[in-house]
Formats: structure tokens, C-alpha cells, sequence
């Protein structure tokens, strides 16, 4: 039978045992503009590309804040994220108004994994066509989940999503030993160099095209004026003096370690980051030679996202 016979709903499974419908809806967050996300011991980073319809339209928004503690990065259709996001934002405030406490992070994943499986398996239906990057910082530490439409969510100490995103991951699947230990400059910097692999040879990231959203540990003050002692003319500003912190209180009355709230850079913000940036014909260089092997599956990947049209 042809394979029109099993995609006209995404209740049918094909003899080879796939569902064409969810197949079509991660096809859909491959279209979408890159994301990539990367944690480390005490930080979560988000990175989002933003494309424009043209040059009278805005930039398209690819992070959205949900909570204090987290937020999320999107690939695939905007509709669909601003329906789940307002999910995620409804249950968050939820367990704060029941329980007085943030809601975890992997509880909130599971919650949208779960409301997304019910569209792959009731007739009439259909898959969101928008993938996630969470993250978050709870109880247990930072955390960094993947959800995809076909209602699956997975943990990563790094990923990439988005059109010609496994340009990406090959720079992240060559150094991300190094991300558990980077202090968050030298994280956002690893972002900005993965994300910048996404794009094609003519463009360049600037503050208007890029957002990064930060959630961790908040700096200690005699951190930040030690920091402030030994930086240099090109280093970029304090983090305290564009993410604002918040302290909580456990439930026997001692003081939590001090967080940095969900916060999304953009525009002047990133320029102390954007500009310490390596030229792309010096920075590409090592990054092939130190991964030779992955490069080649890169250039495969690389090769099919330039046939498609890059639309979110």
C-alpha cells in the first residue's frame, strides 16, 4: 500500500510500525530556527536564534520565561509553544499557590510529555509541531530536558534542535567535558560558538538575531568583587549587574543558596559576549580538526537542512 494509506491520522500505525503524523511533527521543529542548550555544575544556558519575515516584521521570540526558576527555548511552530508554555506557566504557579514551593523541574517536563502523548494516540488529534529545550534549577541541581512532539523527554548536559542543529552538536560533542566546571562566561561563550554553527557562511550573530537565557547559582558579593578586581579592559560586565537574584527559604528555616532568576539577554547586553567572539575562518579551524569522525555525519545533516526552507 502507498504511505498515504496510514498518514491520514496519527492513529494508525504504518506495517513498519511508525506513525507518519508525529514523524511529520518533528520533521516540523527541524524547520524551526536553531536552539541549543548546555549546563554545567551551577548554570543552565539557552540560546535561541530568532529569524524575521522581513525587514518591516520584528524578530520572533524563541525564549519565553515561565517561572523564576525556569524557561524554555522553542523550535518548530510559535502557536504551538505559546499554548504549551502557557500550560507549563499554569502549573508552576499552581504548585506555588498549593504547595508554597517551586515546581520541579522534571515534574513540569513529564506534565507536557504526558499532555503531548494524548495527541499521538486519540483520533482526531494532532501532534504539536514545536520542540522544547527546559531548563531549570531545583532542588536537585541544573537541569537541561529535551521535549519533542511525539511526547518523549530526555536530560542532556547539552543539545542543540532547529534547522542544520547538528552542526551544532558536533561542537558541542567536542567539548562538553569541559562545560560541568566553565564558570557561566565561559559557558555563554560556548553557546554563542555552537549556535553560531547553525548558520550559514554569509551571516553572523549580533544582538538583534540571538537570545540567551541564564538560570543558576547566583554570585557571591566577595566573588563578584574579586572578579571585578582582576577583569580586564575586553572582559565582559559583572553577571550581578544584569541578572536579578533571588533567595528562598527552606520549609525548617534555613536560607537556600541564593538564584539567579530565569533571565533573557538580548540586544546591548550581549555585546560584551558577542564581541569577544573569534572570527569564523580562525574558530572554525580547530573545531574540525578535534572532531574529524563526527564532522563527517555533521556534513550530512548540514547538507539536508540546506534544502529545506528554513521557516519557523
Amino acid at each position: 500500500m502507498h504511505r498515504n494509506t496510514y498518514d491520514n491520522d496519527n492513529s494508525t500505525f504504518s506495517p513498519q510500525g511508525r506513525l507518519h503524523q508525529v514523524e511529520y511533527a518533528l520533521e516540523a521543529v527541524k524547520q524551526g530556527s536553531a536552539c541549543v542548550g548546555l549546563r554545567s555544575d551551577t548554570h543552565v544556558v539557552l540560546l535561541g536564534l530568532k529569524r524575521s519575515t522581513g525587514e518591516l516584521a520584528s524578530y520572533q521570540k524563541k525564549l519565553i520565561r515561565i517561572d523564576d526558576h525556569i524557561g524554555v527555548a522553542i523550535a518548530g511552530l510559535t502557536s504551538d509553544a505559546r499554548v504549551l508554555s502557557n500550560f507549563m506557566r499554569t502549573q508552576a504557579m499552581s504548585s506555588r499557590m498549593l504547595y508554597n514551593r517551586p515546581l520541579p523541574i522534571s515534574r513540569i517536563v513529564s506534565s507536557i510529555a504526558d499532555k503531548a502523548q494524548i495527541n499521538t494516540q486519540h483520533y482526531g488529534k494532532r501532534p504539536y509541531g514545536v520542540g522544547l529545550l527546559v531548563a531549570g534549577y531545583d532542588d536537585q541541581g541544573p537541569h537541561l530536558y529535551e521535549f519533542t512532539p511525539s511526547g518523549s523527554c530526555l536530560s542532556y548536559h547539552a543539545l542543540s534542535i532547529g534547522a542544520r542543529s547538528q552542526s551544532a552538536k558536533t561542537y558541542l560533542e567536542a567539548n562538553f567535558e569541559t562545560f560541568p566546571t566553565a564558570s557561566l562566561d565561559e559557558l555563554v561563550m560556548h553557546g554563542l560558538r555552537a549556535l553560531r554553527e547553525t548558520l550559514q557562511q554569509d551571516k553572523e550573530l549580533s544582538g538583534l538575531n540571538t537570545s540567551v537565557g541564564i538560570v543558576g547559582l547566583a554570585p557571591t558579593t566577595t566573588a563578584a568583587t574579586s572578579g571585578d578586581d582582576q577583569q580586564t579592559s575586553d572582559a565582559p560586565p559583572p553577571t550581578t549587574s544584569i541578572l536579578p537574584a533571588s533567595t528562598s527559604t527552606s520549609a525548617t528555616g534555613g536560607k537556600k543558596p541564593s538564584l539567579t532568576t530565569f533571565h533573557i539577554l538580548e540586544s546591548d547586553a550581549l555585546e560584551p559576549y558577542l564581541s569577544r567572539l573569534e572570527p569564523k575562518d580562525e574558530g572554525a579551524a580547530p573545531t574540525r580538526q578535534a572532531t574529524a569522525v563526527a564532522g563527517e555525519g555533521a556534513a550530512a545533516g548540514e547538507a539536508q537542512g540546506e534544502g529545506r526552507m528554513e521557516t519557523d
